[in-house]
């Protein structure tokens, strides 16, 4: 009906009926090319309103010139993911296309761009005034052909502008489709040439978007506006602008490091809360940030694989960069820098090369080495070559062997933690036990070592059960030097599987990746570095466990450590709407209420893979997890994991309505077909 009534209004006439038949007819000969993904609104609308509204936008800017009196045009196209062009009104097709455009060049012996398109903040708060970079205001549009358009700017270049220079041209563009509920499509894109017809060769390409997405799945910014990319992003966020209200660069360089030290800058630390205020007047305080990797791993964000023309940037220290992460640095007296002042950034390279001869030394690689990864680490490699039992109530018997990264052999005696962790079965794990078998284990002249667990598996068991091993050698790096350390060189943990009743051997069930998790984490170490796979993670975070063990009496009840009601609330973190606090090792509390995810978690694929997070799940499964601290305790298998981000009371009252004693109904309308699939309720 609303479709109707959208075309009654706006498409008068036969000339609208070929253009529909013309777009049903081009979508039906273009499959079966796929344009939209299970994240897409568009996937699950109807054909006929898919072929009819065309969602999706596309940007792209065909050329750029300057007028003998210095005016800039652009000429760019918008269409939709096919291809075919979309009516910038929405008057011929639907959804009325926003388009903003920023204008910069890179000086010459520069590498920042600065921004021509600017417009003068002044704060409210301070009084301060600031010239920030910015999008034109009150140019004009021609229309060139159907999604073609000229853009001609009302800022003018300068009269002494340099013809010589790079300028980029960057166009980001929204398209409103929300009565039809299919969103807010976004779309931008950049355009460099130099005016004097000379070819590009100075270009501004340090990280590249692809990198960003790594955590942030789709980058974007500024709301619904359309900026997605580091191209756009760098145009105006230069070093010529300034928040006026908190007096912050808003610079890449500098904003982009605060922002992801947080809570590690040492302002922050001191007191100072790190902010910019924006857009009408809204705060962003990033000082509760945690960057999910080690910070110090400068080449998560510096790639480089990705082919970013200045990939090596972070090899060329200035006060601007370094500083903005160690912002206790006063350069101007040497406070905080050896008592070194530094009035220029010519200097930096001297102290600060690339790589010196030892690690933790002061250059750019030495001075961000992490510890446990260190190069003079010998390694902690381990094998669990066998595991076995001779039936149900009689105890497995594990072959392991640990060696070196040169491959020589460490004895089970000389490490300074090491556990073999029991748990089962692999349909779910419901218990685990952990024993050390340094002082039992027998050790062949290969280095094979053998053990027998003290525990047997219940006389009860079937299926199959699971081995895992980790543990760490303690090893002082430099020593006798001011750098001296003591690092734990912890192997990566194993697992392996073995049937208990002579059936075949089931591996658990694979859920999420180590790789998934190292995507934003880059390298995921716990519990003092022992545990660092997910295979490892699931043994003992099972639908039994809590923090009762750790947590003190006068904070009962226990919080469910279950892996996937764990980790989905920790991620939630501070859109829970409660504190969540777990309860570790010596009865440390870890609170994860201000944690931010910086991706979609409507997005369950960012972390699950094989579709695991789609309903009905499978056979087997434990049909009670424990949960003291949640609306319902115990609670089913699915309403565990969804309750765990959907974590108010009427999402628990939902579960509940839909669980009978014979289980959870989940399925039925949360199914793959169904008409509320997972996946069509998290689109976007």
């Amino acid at each position: 009906m609303r479709t109707a009534q959208w075309r009654k209004k706006w498409f008068p006439g036969l000339a609208v009926a070929g253009i529909l038949l013309f777009a049903s007819l081009y979508l039906v000969s273009a499959e079966p090319e796929e344009v939209f993904t299970p994240h897409d609104k568009a996937f699950y609308a109807d054909s006929d309103l898919v072929a009819f509204v065309r969602p999706g936008l596309v940007v792209k800017i065909v050329s750029a010139s300057v007028d003998p009196d210095r005016t800039v045009k652009v000429r760019f196209t918008i269409t939709d993911p096919k291809g075919l062009p979309l009516d910038r009104e929405g008057v011929y097709t639907p959804g009325t296309v926003s388009t903003s455009f920023i204008l910069a060049y890179i000086p010459k012996g520069q590498t920042q761009y600065v921004a021509y398109t600017t417009r003068t903040q002044v704060s409210p708060i301070t009084g301060a005034s600031a010239v920030q970079a910015g999008t034109d205001s009150g140019g004009t549009y021609t229309k060139n052909a159907d999604g073609d358009y000229t853009y001609t700017f009302r800022t003018k270049l300068p009269a002494n502008y340099d013809p010589t220079a790079t300028h980029t041209i960057g166009l980001y563009a929204n398209r409103n489709l929300s009565e039809f509920d299919l969103g807010i499509n976004l779309a931008d894109t950049t355009y460099s040439w130099v005016p004097d017809g000379s070819p590009v060769t100075v270009t501004r390409d340090v990280i590249k978007t692809v990198t960003c997405n790594k955590c942030h799945q789709d980058l974007r910014a500024h709301g619904t506006t359309g900026r997605k990319s580091m191209e756009v992003c760098v145009l105006c966020h230069t070093p010529q602008t300034v928040d006026p209200d908190t007096g912050n660069s808003v610079d890449m360089v500098e904003m982009t490091h605060k922002i992801h030290m947080g809570a590690q800058l040492p302002s922050v630390q001191a007191g100072t809360p790190y902010r910019i205020i924006g857009f009408g007047q809204s705060v962003a305080d990033y000082s509760e940030v945690v960057f999910p990797a080690d910070i110090r791993r400068c080449t998560f964000c510096h790639e480089q694989n990705t082919g970013a023309a200045q990939k090596d940037a972070y090899f060329k220290p200035t006060r601007q960069a370094c500083g903005s992460c160690h912002d206790n640095v006063n350069f101007a007296t040497g406070e905080n820098h050896a008592d070194l002042p530094q009035i220029s950034d010519n200097q930096c390279k001297f102290c600060h090369m690339p790589e010196g001869e030892l690690e933790f030394d002061t250059s750019i690689i030495g001075a961000h080495t992490i510890p446990i990864f260190s190069k003079e680490l010998p390694g902690t490699v381990f094998e669990i070559l066998s595991a076995s039992v001779e039936g149900p109530g009689k105890s497995p018997r594990v072959q392991f062997r640990i060696k070196d990264k040169a491959g020589n052999v460490i004895l089970p005696s000389q490490m300074n933690s090491l556990s073999l962790v029991l748990a089962g079965p692999t349909d779910d794990y419901g218990s685990y036990v952990s024993e050390d078998p340094r002082a039992t284990a027998t050790v062949g002249s290969d280095g094979v070592a053998t053990y027998t667990f003290r525990a047997t598996i219940p006389a009860n068991a079937k299926g199959s059960y699971a081995v895992g091993i980790q543990g760490y050698r303690n090893i002082t790096l430099l020593p006798g030097t001011v750098k001296q350390q003591v690092v734990r060189d912890a192997g990566i943990n194993k697992v392996v599987y073995f049937s208990v009743d002579g059936s075949a051997v089931k591996p658990r069930r694979t859920v999420a990746t180590t790789e998934k998790c190292n995507q934003c984490h880059g390298f995921l170490t716990l519990h003092g570095n022992n545990r660092n796979t997910v295979e490892m993670c699931v043994l003992c975070h099972n639908p039994n466990t809590t923090d009762q063990g750790r947590r003190p009496a006068d904070k009962m009840p226990p919080e469910s450590v279950d892996m996937r009601m764990m980790i989905h609330r920790i991620h939630t973190g501070h859109e829970l709407g409660f504190e969540y606090i777990i309860y570790g090792f010596g009865n440390v509390p870890h609170n994860y209420s201000h944690v931010g995810y910086p991706g979609f978690r409507q997005r369950c694929d960012g972390c699950h893979v094989n579709n695991s997070y789609r309903l009905p799940l499978p056979a087997g499964l434990i049909k009670e997890v424990q949960d003291p601290r949640g609306w319902l305790n115990p609670v089913g298998p699915a309403s565990a994991a969804c309750l765990s981000c959907h974590s108010g009371i009427e999402a628990a009252s939902h579960a509940l309505i839909n669980t009978s004693r014979l289980g959870e109904s989940c399925s039925v309308c949360h199914g793959p077909t169904s008409a509320y699939a997972v996946d069509k309720v998290h689109a976007q």
